[in-house]
């Protein structure tokens, strides 16, 4: 079952998907948090996955600030001269602090589904919202106890406000699956990444695919179903441990 929803938040009026078993039942909670590329069939197949897992997924449009899906319009060209342009101006209107205003937004709406089972939540990213994702556990350790990133960009950096600086805040178990051909993070980013969070000393687990940034997402050109199935596998382990 699924539903189109929309949330109240600090800064305006946010759609999303709320998908869930077909059914009657109680279930636990995951806020599934899109590519770059925004709300999109690949990305709706991905949740409604997720769902049939056993979950309530909160799909929310992240940048509603932009209007609503499909941000990019489909057929998405990745690589192309317009998609870099749009990737830019996305990546611009959501910054940091324009996260933290929305997430408790999402979390709180999610905890009041009526077939939610605890009040304890994942959430999963995927290359933009990878950090995301940590930032919904560094804002909210109260709700959420797992977080997934795959192919997450820019996860430790120089800047005053990069992710890997959230983790003393952070009590979630964390996953990561990078790629061996990331521009967005490179062999030595991973590397001071992981350093970062051997320091923080929660549970973790940090691996590299052998494969492209964006590998797991289905209308992506870098997709590679054998790396993506692992990956989706190494979710459900995640959630099934944390979650039930």
């Amino acid at each position: 079952m699924e539903k189109q929803i929309e949330i109240k938040t600090a800064d305006g009026v946010a759609d999303g998907i709320l998908f869930q078993p077909d059914g009657k039942g109680l279930w636990p909670g995951v806020i599934h948090l899109a590519d770059i590329g925004g709300i999109r069939r690949a990305s709706m197949d991905m949740a409604r996955r997720q769902a049939s897992e056993g979950y309530v997924v909160l799909m929310p449009n992240t940048f509603y600030r932009w209007g609503r899906p499909p941000v990019i319009h489909e057929p998405v060209v990745f690589g192309s001269e317009e998609f870099a342009q749009r990737v830019g101006e996305l990546g611009q209107a959501l910054p940091p602090d324009a996260q933290d205003r929305d997430i408790p937004a999402y979390v709180d709406f999610l905890a009041k589904q009526p077939s939610l089972k605890g009040n304890a939540f994942g959430a999963v990213g995927y290359c933009f919202t990878g950090a995301m994702a940590m930032r919904f556990a560094a804002d909210r350790p109260d709700r959420i106890v797992a977080v997934a990133s795959f192919h997450g960009g820019g996860l430790c950096n120089d800047a005053p406000r990069s992710p890997h600086l959230l983790l003393p805040r952070i009590k979630a178990r964390l996953y990561f699956g990078h790629a061996t051909d990331d521009r967005s993070m490179p062999r030595e980013t991973i590397e001071k990444f992981d350093r970062a969070l051997a320091a923080w000393g929660g549970k973790y687990e940090s691996e590299v695919y052998p494969a492209h940034h964006g590998w797991t997402v289905p209308d992506n050109p870098t997709y590679d179903e054998p790396q993506a199935e692992r990956a989706f596998g190494k979710l459900k382990q995640l959630f099934a441990a944390v979650l039930g």
